[in-house]
């Protein structure tokens, strides 16, 4: 019986011990070893989708200004990779990008379940979702004729138009963040609706108030993507980033395109 015990025992531990023996024998993760033996971080983005990337060499954009002095903490050089397909779809998937282009994508990536099950996600640096866009504080959509531009950014189109249907909001569709300032100032619409930071910088520069959505809309953190299974070079990246944001870098970019206190 002693024996047929020791049997079952050892016959149970056998997937644990297999599934062991496969990890041991993993080839070990070198992307962040490759990244320094190249000397330079390659970066996937598209070419303009403000304010995280503007193609402005004076004010390049968020998502540029943060790589650059994420690529000078690890002591690398940073090698831009205009991707167009990242300007036009949400989905990672449609984009057609490679681990041959580059090791990191950017360009106000959202850090949402799909975006995950395709890449790995850096540790967020601001936080995004639907906001309004108004002259004036604006705590009640209901009936209010509202300008909504849906940038391909990866939130979530069905939840707005579930939320301004059930406000009885009249909605006017435009194709352009500037065509969304261009009704405000005209009178076409009484409030804008697009994504937060977006709607941060617009605010800034117009001198309008943006805020966040009323409602129960999601919200999601904004990151940096890498490759699944790049262990090591997103460990490196996040201890950057973290080093970064202690020492008032993040915020100071935050600051420089959206006015203080945006973007939180």
């Amino acid at each position: 019986m002693a024996t047929h015990g020791l049997l079952r025992d050892a016959l149970g531990a056998l997937p644990i011990l297999c599934v062991l023996a496969a990890v041991y024998l993993l080839p070990p993760d070198t992307s962040l070893g490759e990244v320094r033996r190249a000397g330079a971080l390659h970066v996937c983005l598209p070419p303009a989708d403000p304010p995280f990337v503007t193609g402005d060499a004076k004010a390049p954009g968020i998502d540029v200004e943060l790589l650059q002095a994420l690529s000078r903490d690890l002591g690398l050089t940073l090698a831009l990779v205009p991707e167009p397909a990242m300007g036009q779809d949400f989905n990672p998937r449609a984009w057609h990008v490679t681990r041959a282009a580059c090791e990191v994508l950017a360009g106000g990536l959202v850090a949402s379940p799909m975006t995950r099950s395709f890449l790995e996600t850096s540790p967020p640096y601001a936080q995004t979702g639907w906001a309004v866009l108004a002259p004036q504080p604006v705590t009640d959509l209901h009936g209010r004729k509202i300008g909504v531009f849906t940038p391909p950014s990866g939130l979530d189109r069905i939840a707005l138009a579930s939320q301004l249907r059930a406000a009885q909001a009249q909605v006017i569709i435009v194709p352009s963040a500037a065509a969304l300032l261009a009704g405000l100032r005209e009178g076409r619409f009484e409030a804008g609706v697009t994504e937060k930071l977006a709607a941060d910088q617009t605010a800034a520069r117009a001198g309008l108030i943006a805020d966040w959505l009323p409602g129960e809309l999601p919200r999601y953190p904004i990151a940096l993507g890498l490759w699944k299974g790049d262990l090591t070079l997103k460990r490196a990246i996040g201890s950057g980033l973290d080093r970064l944001a202690r020492d008032g870098t993040v915020a100071a970019v935050l600051a420089r395109y959206l006015g203080k206190g945006a973007g939180a």
